[in-house]
């Protein structure tokens, strides 16, 4: 508990708005999607997965580890197609940089393709593996929700953390 507040804290010191986003990608994501009005669920890091399911208007999706989320987003996305060849979407509660680079070596990933993992700074161990994931050079655009991040691979992008209240 001492640990995930202390985070916390920290995380409200580093975090900014849009009005701190110099990328237009990660811009109008932050203004059309996660600080829109839409509310899909009560847990804010589910809630965000959804939203950017339909920002993104994503198809296909791999998801390791929550059963019960495959469900939730059955009910809500019906047409979602899970384990494909090419993923839109990866959900992992937590993801080894060996796990990503056997995926990316597949060639699994696609230009606008994104990477949730969730309760990132649920540990410290958990926060250490965030860290290293975001430092890989494949990963040009990170972004820290605190109960969510994202990793995007868009090669035509400067390489780019960013740390969003939500």
């Amino acid at each position: 508990m001492y640990f995930k507040f202390i985070t916390y804290l920290k995380f409200l010191i580093k975090s900014t708005n849009q009005h701190g986003v110099h990328s237009p990608f990660v811009f109008n994501y932050v203004t059309k999607c996660l600080y829109s009005k839409q509310k899909w669920d009560n847990v804010k890091s589910i809630n965000i997965l959804l939203k950017s399911i339909t920002y993104f208007d994503y198809n296909t999706m791999e998801l390791w580890e929550n059963h019960d989320l495959k469900k939730l987003l059955n009910t809500h996305f019906p047409n979602i197609v899970m384990g494909t060849t090419m993923i839109d979407l990866l959900y992992a509660e937590e993801l080894r940089i060996d796990e990503l680079k056997h995926l990316l070596s597949e060639g699994k990933f696609h230009y606008n393709s994104m990477i949730f993992i969730n309760s990132i700074h649920q540990t410290p161990e958990k926060q250490e593996l965030w860290g290293k994931l975001v430092e890989l050079p494949m990963i040009t655009v990170s972004i820290d929700m605190f109960h969510c991040g994202v990793l995007f691979i868009r090669k035509e992008q400067v390489k780019e953390h960013f740390t969003i209240r939500i």
